[in-house]
């Protein structure tokens, strides 16, 4: 069975098919910087799940619905505070760093962040929804090979309305890895545009990614900027993270 491979490397084109064209699809999201980076770190340090809200007053809407769950998230980089949310601070900003076994280990942690989120709910008509980063990369690979998925599509999160080249060079990443795993794996031309950007890049992730604007943001900021190596550290984990029906992500059984 061929499985053909493509990507949605801005906002604009996941939302363009948010209303129905990922119905026959596995969808993988990146967000490398950070959401879906800090799901596999929460989920790896024992978190119970994560529920994506869109905007903040989803999240605090759904706060009731889930009983000792954490609120988490951030805007322009920085964790929500009640300023921002009309009066309650969050219990966790969007660092990987921040969601460590002792403060997460068998919480909910609803989280709503300014792109990672939004990708994940426009991908809730796909079949299957993967949350990968270069923390899972091999492992999501594993568990798209062993599903023999006709129809996969990378969902790079970008940053605003904008592309993020470390989405970008993740998916990149997992596409050789695919084809590697599978003669019978077909790029379109969206996915070899992000194999192309990664092959040129991979020799000094740190330096290109550290020179992004997301990658530039962070480290600007001095509490920030260890995020990005903990980001692109690659394989630290064996975890699938998947988005299951009721709008939950959690590690695959």
């Amino acid at each position: 069975m061929t499985a053909t491979i493509e990507a949605c490397l801005s906002p604009a084109d996941y939302q363009a098919q948010a209303a129905g064209g990922f119905r026959d699809a596995v969808c993988v999201v990146f967000d490398i910087l950070r959401a879906t980076s800090v799901m596999v770190a929460g989920l790896a340090n024992g978190a119970a799940g994560f529920v994506p809200a869109a905007e903040i007053a989803e999240a605090l809407a759904f706060h009731p619905r889930h009983r000792n769950a954490l609120l988490a998230g951030e805007r322009n980089g920085v964790r929500i505070t009640a300023m921002a949310s009309g009066g309650v601070d969050f219990d966790l900003g969007n660092s990987p760093r921040e969601y460590t076994r002792d403060r997460v280990r068998g919480r909910m942690i609803i989280t709503t962040t300014t792109n990672g989120t939004r990708a994940l709910r426009a991908c809730a008509t796909a079949k299957r929804v993967a949350v990968a980063s270069f923390l899972n990369l091999s492992a999501t690979a594993d568990w798209l090979a062993q599903h023999q998925t006709e129809r996969i599509i990378l969902v790079c999160a970008g940053t605003a309305e904008h592309p993020a080249l470390e989405d970008i060079l993740a998916a990149g990443a997992l596409c050789e890895l695919l084809v590697s795993r599978s003669a019978r794996a077909e790029l379109r031309d969206s996915a070899e545009t992000a194999v192309r950007v990664y092959r040129e890049a991979r020799t000094d992730l740190f330096g290109v990614i550290s020179r992004s604007q997301n990658g530039r943001r962070l480290m600007a900021n001095a509490e920030l900027r260890d995020d990005v190596a903990f980001c692109l550290q690659r394989d630290v984990s064996d975890l699938v993270a998947l988005l299951g029906m009721d709008g939950v992500v959690r590690t695959s059984a």
